[in-house]
């Protein structure tokens, strides 16, 4: 290992034979290049769908759903905090009025 390889913490691998490419390329369709893989992605989708509803299916066997307890408890909270916004913002809305009142008051007197 070099100095360069240390401090990066990746070893070089040892170095592969090349093999040989063949002089000849595969040859597309006419027309398929211009829709860039499109035919191949429509032949995987039946075994992508069918991949992704497995998924799907296998994290649902993972999902709980909450007891009557917990719902009624989370449900309080959620009924309990909204009052509490409300009432704080009641507060900060009648401040601002009375301020924004008393100043246009203060401001139009001759």
């Amino acid at each position: 290992m070099d100095e360069k390889q240390r401090e990066s913490g990746v070893a070089e691998r040892p170095r592969e034979k090349k093999l040989k490419m063949a002089k000849t390329a595969a040859v597309t369709a006419p027309g398929e290049e211009r829709f860039g893989g499109f035919f191949d992605r429509v032949k995987a989708w039946p075994s992508q769908s069918k991949s992704f509803y497995h998924d799907v299916r296998s994290e649902m066997k993972k999902v709980t759903s909450p007891n009557l307890q917990e719902v009624q408890s989370t449900t309080a909270v959620v009924i309990v905090t909204v009052f509490l916004f409300g009432a704080f913002f009641w507060l900060i809305d009648l401040g601002l009025l009375h301020t924004i009142d008393a100043l246009i008051r203060k401001l139009t007197q001759h």
